[in-house]
């Protein structure tokens, strides 16, 4: 059975800021919660090349990741690819597929609008927990599930909204 999850925040910041950090694993990295554990493993571009630290996630881009939620039983291995890419005036979308990790099924589409000197962030998830679910799978299940989009949404405005953009 699939679920959706759909989160939505406005951002004080800059549409291009916004667009520029969560397109990299720099963006990535900051906007996972330290109790996922995570670890990036390698990223790779639409050519199968290793992706320099910073580098844009084009389509096609594959990053290799693995979590110990709460640091609990073994690492999970996801690798996740972005599926597709689109920017255009004041609006940019990108989403991303697992290829394999501890769903069994796992969209996420990031939208982001321009709106009022800021910008409207909108995520969308649909998702197949695998039985029996794993760790990962009820960590992230019922409160869990929008605990970790509320932390990424007030993570990102605690990044962007700051004159820092060191992240």
């Amino acid at each position: 059975r699939m679920a959706t999850y759909e989160r939505e925040t406005f951002v004080a910041a800059p549409f291009e800021d916004v667009w520029e950090f969560h397109s990299t694993v720099a963006g990535l990295d900051a906007l996972t919660p330290g109790w996922m554990r995570l670890r990036v493993e390698s990223v790779t571009g639409p050519d199968g090349e290793s992706l320099p630290e910073g580098a844009t996630l084009d389509a096609g881009s594959e990053i290799r990741m693995s979590v110990r939620p709460f640091g609990v039983g073994p690492r999970q291995s996801w690798t996740a690819v972005v599926e597709e890419r689109r920017e255009g005036e004041g609006v940019a979308f990108f989403r991303d597929i697992a290829r394999d990790g501890p769903f069994e099924r796992w969209a996420h589409s990031h939208v982001f609008h321009a709106e009022d000197g800021g910008t409207r962030i909108r995520d969308r998830v649909e998702y197949a927990f695998p039985t029996p679910a794993g760790p990962l799978a009820a960590a992230l299940s019922g409160p869990g599930f929008d605990a970790f989009f509320r932390y990424r949404h007030w993570k990102t405005r605690s990044l962007l909204e700051s004159a820092d953009l060191t992240w």
